[in-house]
């Protein structure tokens, strides 16, 4: 077989498996994420369930692969925003950097429910699946690691304790939001309009004189 033929049909491979995908996605709007049905996806590209066997064996691998494709998306719209801000500010970059977070949460609801709620019973996603939301919470680090070395907040903001209660806050905000107001914007809930006020509580508890505070100084 030539490396022409190989490519053309590794090309149509990964297009059908796209088109798997999209279909998926319109599915679980429609019926649920945790209702999603190989059979029903079969059905909607016209094809036969053992066909798409070939593409992925089990729900779970339809599953897996959307975890990924959600956690590179949301990665590169958390770079992305960053990237293009005019600050320099860490503090400011910081929420730049949540705030694309929330607003593409908000866009991608059916992505979001997958990676960040366990809608799924049973479902863990595989290391390669995982493995962009692990560089996503490691730009997360390296922002609050940034502030830190800034002197605009105190080492504990970087620690495993500051990075759980930064994301349980934020996530928090973010499922009020979706859990009351679905269908509003980001500037329009009634929820993400007080991200930069929890994002302000956050700082503030983690301000450079935590430690004197706590000294009672």
């Amino acid at each position: 077989m030539s490396t022409t033929v190989r490519d053309r049909r590794t090309r149509r491979r990964q297009e059908t498996i796209g088109e798997i995908l999209d279909v998926a996605v319109e599915l679980m709007e429609a019926e649920g994420v945790a209702a999603l049905s190989l059979s029903a996806v079969a059905r909607r590209l016209g094809m036969q369930p053992p066909s798409l066997y070939q593409y992925f064996p089990s729900k779970m691998a339809i599953y897996d692969a959307l975890f990924q494709r959600g956690a590179e998306l949301f990665l590169a719209a958390q770079q992305e925003a960053i990237a293009a801000a005019t600050t320099d500010d860490v503090v400011e970059l910081h929420l730049i950097g949540t705030t694309a977070y929330a607003r593409w949460s908000m866009q991608n609801p059916i992505y979001s429910q997958l990676m960040f709620w366990r809608t799924i019973p049973g479902f863990e996603p595989s290391p390669e699946a995982y493995a962009p939301a692990q560089e996503a919470l490691g730009v997360l680090k390296e922002g609050l690691q940034a502030a830190v070395d800034a002197g605009r907040l105190h080492p504990d903001a970087a620690s495993e304790e500051g990075l759980a209660v930064f994301t349980s806050i934020t996530a928090g905000v973010l499922s009020q939001q979706m859990a009351n107001e679905p269908d509003a914007t980001f500037e329009t809930g009634r929820f993400t309009r007080l991200f930069p006020v929890v994002l302000e509580m956050f700082n503030q508890h983690y301000a450079p004189s935590r430690g004197k505070r706590r000294d009672g100084g």
